[in-house]
């Protein structure tokens, strides 16, 4: 068997895709694995050139790297060998995660071609994504969609942790629906349920950037606002009380009025985690006390 002959049949054999282009960036040789990984034939790509609409490679943010930005050509130019995590167009329209690792052949000092090899990333991209989906099914609650007491109790420490390094201030406050069990006695769980949903949406339009609200537990949140002094925090719950009272959720032929009670505290040196919650709940029993309704905030 000729060398080269040899060559192809060890390549025709790995389970990587593989292809040769050579100067011009003409396809030379298309491995079976590519093949299997592109849809696309070896007779159906040798001596076209690897841009001409054919796998149409696109990173991360959809920038089509064939005609700008392309590994390969890069390679083809200046000899470094490179690797990168791309998307080719398969034959059949949809898109392959792909791991690509490119090489240079050399004649001499003169470069005259390049080989690229590529894995086929899906299982990995699979993983990924079924890892963020365990992520989200960790760290929210169900119901709300909002942070879950877990998240909650993780923001607290890195909010507790920058203010020791940086000394960024925080607010606290825990939020409570008035009267909740009312609405579950009279009108059923299912309307607890979307008196519960309600309320967390309204509290995803108003939150800042860094803002955090979750689900505590039952029909009680808490919020935590990082960089506010004690009047910002003020603000921030009398808004968000303001717009739940202004809400009301539509039920048959009525409104049904939901109102939520609030204490917030701003975090005070040497506390912890468990003393700014207990303030806020203390705080917050003072504002049910007072009529409900309320914002108390000390």
């Amino acid at each position: 068997m000729a060398t080269d002959m040899l060559y192809k049949h060890i390549l025709n054999g790995v389970k990587d895709g593989v292809y040769f282009v050579d100067a011009d960036r003409r396809i030379t040789f298309w491995n079976q694995s590519a093949e299997e990984i592109t849809g696309f034939a070896s007779k159906e790509l040798l001596n076209k050139h690897c841009y001409d609409n054919i796998l149409n490679h696109v990173d991360d943010d959809g920038k089509e790297l064939c005609h700008q930005g392309c590994p390969l050509h890069q390679t083809l130019q200046d000899g470094i060998i490179r690797e990168s995590s791309i998307y080719l167009h398969h034959k059949d329209g949809h898109r392959v995660p792909v791991s690509v690792h490119i090489m240079p052949i050399f004649d001499g000092d003169v470069i005259i071609g390049a080989v690229e090899t590529f894995t086929d990333d899906s299982a990995r991209a699979e993983f990924l994504s079924n890892l963020n989906e365990l992520k989200i099914l960790a760290y929210q609650d169900q119901l709300t969609e909002l942070p879950n007491r877990r998240y909650l109790d993780t923001a607290l420490e890195n909010n507790l942790k920058t203010y020791e390094t940086l000394g960024i201030p925080f607010g606290v406050a825990l939020l409570d629906i008035d009267k909740f069990k009312d609405f579950n006695d009279t009108y059923g769980h299912d309307v607890g349920d979307e008196v519960l949903q309600m309320v967390s949406k309204v509290f995803k339009a108003l939150i800042r950037k860094d803002d955090v609200i979750g689900r505590w537990g039952g029909e009680e949140f808490v919020g935590i606002f990082p960089g506010v002094n004690e009047e910002q925090l003020i603000e921030i719950l009398n808004r968000i009380r303001m717009l739940i009272e202004k809400s009301g959720l539509r039920h048959g032929d009525k409104t049904l009025q939901v109102t939520i009670s609030i204490g917030g505290t701003i975090y005070q040196p040497k506390d912890s985690a468990e003393t700014i919650i207990k303030r806020a709940d203390t705080l917050l029993y003072k504002s049910k006390d007072n009529g409900r309704n309320q914002v108390t905030v000390k």
